[in-house]
C-alpha cells in the first residue's frame, strides 16, 4: 500500500477557493496587530495584548453561555459582540484609572489575564457542545473563516489604518515621550484613547477569528523584529505591518503543509521572522562598520560621530560602540561597569515639575529608552545605556536609572 504523499504548496493554491478566506484573515489580522504592537512594545506593555485577548475569549464564551442557558437571542449575544464588550471593558479598567495603577500596572494586566483565562475555561464546562470552539479561542485554530468574518476584519483594518496613517506622528510621539507630546500641545488623552480603542477592537476580533495565542504572538514578535531593523518608531510601524501580515499568511500555509494547529504555526512563523530580523540586524551592523572604515571613513573632528574622552584618548560613538582609530588599526573599546547614582529620578525632569527644555540633562518620566527613542545607544559593561546630554541613562523596568557621566568632547 503506497504511503500517503504529503501536501504541497501547489496543492494549497489549487484549493485557493477553500483556503482564501482564512489565509487572508491571517494576513489582515497580522498586519494590524503588528502595527499596533509597536506602540505596545515601545511602552513596555507587551502583556497588555495577552490580557485583552484572554478577556475577549471570555466574552466569546460568555456570549455562548448567554444563548444556551439564559435564553438571550443569538442576534444579541453574538461571539463578536461578546469579545468586543469584554475586551473594551478590560481596556477601560486598565487605563481609566491610570494614576491609581502607577507602579501596579503589571499586576492589573496579570489579573485581567488570569480572570479571562479561568472564566473562559469555567464557562467551557457549561457549554459542552461548544468545547471545540473554546479550545480555538485559547490556542487558535482558524481552519475556517466565514466571508462575513473576513469582511468585518477588512473593514476594521481599513478604518484603523486610516486613523493611524493620519495620526502617525502623534501616536509615535505619545508612545516615545508622552510629556514631550504634552509640551508640544498634542491631544495626548485623545491619542491614547484612540490607540487603546484600536488595540481592543483588533484584539477582540482577532481573538474571535484566530485565537488568543496567535493574537498575542502577532502583537509582540513582529514589532520586536521591526524595531531590530527600523531606524525609528515610524518606520518600525510600517515594517511590523509587513512582517505581521507575512507571519499570519505564511502560518496558515505552514499549517496546511505540515498539518500543524494554525495558531501554533502562525506563532512559530512570527518567531522565525524575528530570528531572521535579529540575524539581519547583526549582519547590517557588521557591514556598516566594515564599509564605513573600508571606504576611508576616519574618525575625527567633524566626522559626524559623538566624540567621547576615554582614558587618555578620544573614541567615537558609532552604532552603539566606542570606536577608535590607532596605528594598530580599527579598535572597539568598551566602558567599564557603571557607577549607579542610586537615584532613578535623576533622569526625569517631570519630578521637578519642569518641562524637558528647562532641564537639558533629563527627560519626561514617561519617556522609555529603546530603539527609535531619539537618544544614541552606547554599550556599557554587560548592558546598553542611552546618551542624554553627557550622561548615561539606563532603562530599568518601568523607570530610568542614571549610570553616571561621560566626557563628551565638543
Amino acid at each position: 500500500m503506497p504511503l500517503e504523499q504529503p501536501p504541497t504548496l501547489q496543492d494549497f493554491f489549487a484549493s485557493w477557493d477553500l483556503f482564501a478566506d482564512p489565509a487572508l484573515a491571517g494576513a489582515l489580522a497580522g498586519a494590524v496587530l503588528g502595527a499596533l504592537g509597536v506602540y505596545v512594545v515601545v511602552r513596555r506593555m507587551v502583556f497588555l495584548s495577552a490580557a485583552l485577548a484572554q478577556a475577549a475569549g471570555f466574552g466569546v464564551a460568555a456570549a455562548w453561555f448567554a444563548q444556551i442557558h439564559l435564553g438571550v437571542p443569538a442576534a444579541w449575544a453574538t461571539p463578536t459582540v461578546g469579545a468586543g464588550l469584554s475586551s473594551t471593558l478590560a481596556a477601560v479598567l486598565m487605563t481609566g484609572g491610570d494614576a491609581g495603577l502607577k507602579g501596579r500596572r503589571d499586576g492589573w494586566l496579570g489579573g485581567v489575564y488570569l480572570i479571562g483565562a479561568a472564566g473562559t475555561l469555567a464557562l467551557g464546562t457549561r457549554i459542552v457542545q461548544e468545547v471545540q470552539d473554546i479550545e480555538t479561542i485559547l490556542f487558535g485554530s482558524a481552519v475556517a473563516v466565514s466571508p462575513e468574518d473576513l469582511r468585518s476584519l477588512a473593514w476594521m483594518v481599513g478604518i484603523i489604518g486610516v486613523i493611524h496613517v493620519i495620526g502617525l506622528r502623534g501616536f509615535v510621539q505619545v508612545a516615545v515621550d508622552e510629556n514631550g507630546a504634552r509640551v508640544r500641545g498634542l491631544p495626548v488623552r485623545l491619542l491614547g484613547l484612540l490607540l487603546m480603542g484600536s488595540l481592543a477592537l483588533s484584539v477582540s476580533l482577532g481573538t474571535r477569528i484566530l485565537g488568543a495565542l496567535p493574537v498575542f504572538a502577532l502583537t509582540v514578535l513582529p514589532p520586536l523584529a521591526a524595531l531590530r531593523l527600523a531606524p525609528n518608531v515610524g518606520y518600525a510601524v510600517l515594517l511590523a505591518t509587513l512582517i505581521g501580515a507575512s507571519a499570519g499568511f505564511l502560518g496558515y500555509i505552514s499549517a496546511f503543509l505540515w498539518k500543524l494547529p494554525v495558531g501554533a504555526a502562525q506563532t512559530l512563523c512570527a518567531a522565525v521572522l524575528l530570528a531572521i530580523a535579529f540575524l539581519a540586524g547583526k549582519i547590517l551592523e557588521f557591514l556598516h562598520n566594515r564599509s564605513a572604515h573600508r571606504h576611508g571613513h576616519i574618525h575625527g573632528a567633524g566626522c559626524g560621530h559623538v566624540a567621547i574622552r576615554h582614558g587618555d584618548h578620544v573614541d567615537y560613538l558609532d552604532d552603539g560602540q566606542l570606536q577608535h582609530s590607532s596605528n594598530d588599526g580599527h579598535e572597539i573599546h568598551g566602558l567599564a561597569s557603571h557607577t549607579h547614582t542610586g537615584n532613578g529620578q535623576a533622569c526625569h525632569t517631570d519630578a521637578l515639575n519642569l518641562p524637558s527644555q528647562a532641564q537639558p540633562h533629563g527627560h519626561g518620566h514617561s519617556h522609555v529608552h529603546g530603539a527609535g527613542c531619539g537618544h544614541p545607544r552606547i554599550a556599557h559593561g554587560d548592558h546598553a545605556d542611552f546618551l542624554v546630554a553627557g550622561r548615561l541613562h539606563h532603562q530599568h523596568g518601568d523607570h530610568c536609572d542614571d549610570h553616571g557621566p561621560v566626557d563628551i568632547v565638543d
